[in-house]
């Protein structure tokens, strides 16, 4: 059986420091099909300096709060991990989260998860990629904002251990802007570094992860929250629940219409030969002993009779019987 296309949802900071929020989003996953909900786990001490300017997307997103501050309300403590996690496990969805320093991938090694998954902006951070590639067993590796040498560069890092690695094509900008997605990078990346590649979307768009998965994305994620309306860096430019239901299914079908690479008659479509296909007929009265010729001879429906694929071979031969017009041939 085809192995499916992993979808993780990710929730993000999208919970508000708030279990009852996050609650909510692994529900929200859970109930659209995602495979995976994915949270974000960090220490705004270990993360921002407190003079750390805001990306544009934040600034308009979150007013009057330092980029220090605004990441501080968004933590999650190790207590909230453990309560998320025991959820996930209640609800039957798998658990995952993003590290942004070492303490927080010592969390999260804690509680045996499926995929270490770096984000965007840690591919450059060596001192953690060094610990990852030393002690992580399978890893998602997303590469927004970065040039190929530097992904060669983080891969070399974190080693050649037997282990499995995803690369995520991804843009890093809230809400990213069609014409810089690029998605034709995700067949490059496959062919450049011989790893699974995936997608991490934040465009608005239900169509581009449609495209990705035809395009060969083994993963895609995609941010979601419980309300556009809520305040957050993240809310505006992320799915509604219904929105992630609707992606979850697009892409389920996409799988579904890409089949496989064999180019066979379909099981639908069998009935259709006979109707749909041609067998060679009289186009005027021919006699027995009357050699057949392009003059006396049309293929018509049905293809129940011999097929036009024979027709120079008929053209050899004489009737063997006397035919009335629009009569099917036969031998």
């Amino acid at each position: 059986m085809k192995k499916k296309v992993i979808i993780i949802a990710e929730a993000g900071a999208n919970h508000n420091g708030s279990l009852k929020n996050a609650y909510k989003l692994v529900d929200i996953a859970k109930k659209a099909g995602a495979d995976y909900v994915k949270f974000q786990t960090f220490k705004a001490e270990t993360l921002v300096s407190k003079k750390a300017p805001k990306a544009s997307y934040q600034k308009k997103n979150v007013k009057n709060k330092s980029h220090y501050n605004m990441i501080k309300k968004l933590e999650m403590s190790y207590s909230m991990h453990l309560k998320i996690i025991n959820y996930c496990k209640k609800k039957k969805i798998k658990f995952l989260s993003s590290p942004f320093c070492i303490d927080s991938f010592k969390w999260l090694m804690k509680f045996n998860l499926d995929f270490i998954k770096i984000p965007s902006g840690e591919i450059t951070n060596l001192p953690l990629l060094k610990v990852i590639g030393k002690h992580a067993k399978d890893i998602i590796l997303s590469t927004g904002m970065s040039e190929t040498f530097e992904i060669k560069k983080a891969l070399d890092i974190l080693g050649n251990k037997k282990r499995k690695i995803y690369l995520l094509h991804c843009n890093t900008e809230y809400p990213s802007p069609l014409s810089d997605i690029n998605l034709n990078a995700i067949p490059y990346l496959k062919q450049k570094f011989n790893f699974d590649v995936g997608y991490s979307d934040h465009t608005l768009s239900l169509e581009v992860p449609v495209a990705a998965v035809a395009l060969g994305a083994k993963i895609i994620e995609k941010h979601f929250t419980i309300s556009k309306k809520m305040k957050g860096p993240d809310h505006a430019s992320s799915l509604s629940p219904k929105e992630l239901a609707e992606t979850v299914k697009a892409i389920r079908n996409t799988e579904i219409i890409l089949g496989n690479k064999k180019k066979i008659v379909s099981q639908s479509e069998k009935k259709n030969i006979l109707i749909a296909r041609k067998s060679i007929f009289t186009s005027k009265e021919v006699k027995k002993g009357e050699k057949f010729s392009k003059a006396n001879l049309i293929c018509l429906r049905p293809g129940s009779g011999i097929s036009p694929m024979k027709i120079d071979t008929i053209l050899k031969k004489k009737s063997n019987k006397n035919y009335s017009k629009g009569q099917m041939i036969k031998f």
